[in-house]
């Protein structure tokens, strides 16, 4: 067991090194202000960093890094079976390529706890503002779903459309307004104000829509991503909640809400459109799983 020890020396260094990170995180996660000020003090001001930093290339950084790890994951699983394939000693050259495939899952693990899991025990969009959410009548979601109907329907009279009725506003266009969408709110929840930086449009989309994914924020560069084969009229509300996680807000539900309450409250047509659009999509499933439920 010793010389097995001694023979991986490094690969267990690191092991133990990620172990302790890992470890470290699972006991500080409870203390809300150790979380908080990781977050906003460390890892928040440091995705910034990294964001502007890729704002300057014209494309993804981090779908070229999906690229490259993929890459990287074929030609180590090429480089390992000749390495079991060459080697004398069957059981430790198979225990080596064990260790090293353990430990670069536990890097990952450990950097996006660091990078963004810590992200769901600090202080959310809802312990900021002040809002909660709470249960809704069925006559108050049908009023409101109403309201967003009719909303949607004047937004709807302002965006540009084709003969067939179609959507046809220029995705770049949505792209390149995204990083003021969120002056409207500054005011009213100033701790949102921070510098955005434009969502980027990810050049393998399909493979997005084959997973039924819209877009994605990447903590290790900073990074908003959109999909680009997605419905354009929602590609402003999926700009809107990508750019919620910018601003460390790990939630679903309120990266939706601010995409929502951005959208309809900013002064770009296709924004309100796409706002409106989703608002009324979430409230329509509500209302038809509060119609299941009371039938």
């Amino acid at each position: 067991m010793k010389t097995l020890y001694r023979d991986n020396k490094g690969l267990h260094r690191w092991l133990f090194a990620c172990g302790a990170v890992l470890v470290l995180f699972y006991l500080i996660r409870g203390n809300r202000a150790a979380v908080n000020f990781w977050v906003y003090s460390v890892t928040l001001p440091f995705e910034q960093f990294l964001g502007r930093a890729c704002a300057a290339l014209p494309f993804s950084v981090a779908e070229l890094l999906y690229v490259l790890a993929a890459v990287t994951a074929v030609v180590l699983l090429v480089l390992m079976v000749r390495y079991l394939i060459k080697s004398r000693q069957k059981g430790r050259a198979a225990y080596r390529c064990a260790l090293f495939v353990l430990d670069l899952f536990l890097t990952v693990c450990a950097a996006f706890s660091l990078l963004w899991g810590a992200n769901y025990y600090a202080d959310d969009f809802c312990d900021r503002s002040g809002l909660s959410p709470e249960p809704v009548a069925y006559e108050d979601l049908v009023r409101v779903t109403q309201y967003f109907a009719d909303h949607l329907a004047e937004a709807s009279m302002h965006i540009a459309r084709d003969e067939n009725g179609l959507f046809t506003a220029d995705r770049q266009e949505i792209l390149n307004y995204a990083d003021t969408v969120y002056d409207c709110l500054y005011d009213e929840f100033p701790f949102l104000d921070m510098p955005d930086q434009k969502p980027k449009g990810i050049f393998f989309s399909k493979i997005m829509s084959a997973m039924n994914f819209t877009g994605f924020y990447f903590p290790f560069t900073g990074e908003s991503n959109v999909n680009m084969d997605s419905p354009a009229m929602l590609l402003a509300s999926t700009c809107a909640h990508e750019l919620s996680h910018q601003r460390g807000i790990s939630s679903e539900q309120q990266s939706n809400f601010l995409a929502v309450l951005a959208c309809t409250r900013c002064d770009d047509a296709n924004y309100n459109y796409a706002g409106w659009m989703l608002g009324y999509i979430h409230l329509g499933n509500a209302l038809y799983l509060s119609l299941i439920h009371i039938s």
